[in-house]
């Protein structure tokens, strides 16, 4: 989609989920039974949390609540990061 196809989230910021897997600086954890706002990943580990889907996935992946994992210097045209300015 388009930049700005969509209204922007409750933050005010578009374009959140969606187009690429967004690298989290969190390392990876077995994720809580219990459901947790904004959780924070492990203070080590071997993988990195990534949010949201791809443009390849299904739309299910492409939400901010997407949690996945990969090892640092993974190369795919799917991981990126997104970059936003305050006021």
């Amino acid at each position: 989609s388009p930049a700005g196809s969509f209204a922007a989230n409750g933050y005010g910021l578009y374009d959140m989920a969606g187009n690429v897997h967004e690298w989290c600086w969190d390392w990876h954890d077995v994720a809580s039974a219990t459901y947790q706002t904004d959780p924070h990943g492990a203070e080590s580990g071997t993988y990195r949390v990534t949010h949201g889907g791809d443009w390849r996935d299904q739309a299910y992946f492409a939400t901010c609540a997407f949690r996945d994992s990969i090892p640092p210097g993974s190369l795919d045209i799917i991981f990126g990061f997104r970059c936003a300015r305050g006021p």
